[in-house]
């Protein structure tokens, strides 16, 4: 294996993509602030990551959030799912309130 000198690898029992959604937290960037050393470049040591505290959900529970947030990411990103969905509800939308508007009562048309 080979890791760049700005990554990092770890091992344990959690849901990876619950640990990855999690690194991208306020509560999370908060905690590493505390131990990032400033120079030229702005760096992290595996000490100070192993002071970051991450809540642990039952697996399950892991599981639920990596699926909620895993939807929620695909329909926010997605430029081939989520924007077409998006486009499609606008559009029945607009026909819907466009028909009320454009719906008259027959004895008020006249030719």
């Amino acid at each position: 294996m080979v890791i760049h000198d700005a990554c990092f690898s770890y091992k344990s029992s959690f849901n990876p993509k619950y640990v990855a959604y999690f690194t991208r937290t306020k509560q999370y960037h908060d905690q590493i602030k505390k131990h990032i050393s400033s120079g030229k470049i702005s760096a992290i040591h595996a000490a100070g990551l192993g002071k970051v505290l991450i809540p642990v959900p039952s697996p399950e529970e892991q599981e639920r959030i990596v699926a909620i947030l895993d939807k929620f990411d695909i329909l926010t990103t997605s430029i081939s799912e989520g924007l077409p969905k998006e486009i499609e509800l606008r559009k029945k939308q607009y026909e819907y309130y466009r028909d009320l508007l454009l719906t008259f009562p027959k004895d008020n048309i006249t030719a």
